[in-house]
């Protein structure tokens, strides 16, 4: 995928949270956009700690207080990126207001969220047919009540889910060069 508008040696997004519930393909979109930008990669289910792990092998919804801790890892993740030439790209659910402040707020820069919206036929297809370590598919709804939308967010790209992985990336992608010409 080459898009003749931006290039990874000239241009660096800064730093981006591929968010969305469990499913939407955050891991998927991260890692390819991460590649083609040559950004570090931080899959932020890899932050989780060992208690919130065992809560969600368990089938237990984590609360708040179990999601804090975890931002904040995510979030020194992506301030990182400060001291850094290379951008950083992470997947992080993100799923409430809160979180995504809390996240801009320990970036240390601006952030762009890329939103995976898709309906819940859909997500639970997707999360039957994968393997996961620790998300079981009960765990969906939970993930779906919890969500709010990133409604009037002016750093939140909300790309529909129902099409091909490399659709995804190159509507992202256009996005991005779309933010780059109007902040340059």
């Amino acid at each position: 995928m080459t898009d003749p508008t931006i290039s990874a040696t000239t241009y660096s997004p800064g730093p981006i949270v591929v968010m969305g519930v469990s499913g939407c393909g955050k891991s998927s979109v991260g890692a390819k956009l991460a590649d083609y930008f040559e950004a570090l990669f931080v899959e932020g289910d890899s932050l989780h700690s060992p208690e919130n792990v065992r809560k969600m092998r368990l089938g237990t919804p984590l609360q708040d207080q179990d999601r804090w801790p975890w931002l904040d890892r995510i979030g020194h993740s992506l301030s990182a990126g400060v001291q850094s030439p290379r951008s950083v790209v992470v997947s992080c659910s993100a799923l409430r207001r809160a979180y995504r402040d809390r996240l801009r707020e320990l970036a240390g820069q601006p952030l762009t969220f890329i939103f995976l919206q898709g309906d819940r036929t859909l997500l639970a297809a997707r999360m039957a047919e994968r393997r996961h370590e620790y998300m079981p598919l009960s765990l969906l709804d939970s993930q779906l009540a919890t969500l709010e939308l990133p409604e009037a967010e002016p750093d939140v790209v909300t790309i529909d889910i129902n099409q091909p992985l490399e659709a995804i990336v190159g509507r992202a992608m256009t996005v991005l060069a779309l933010r780059r010409q109007t902040t340059s």
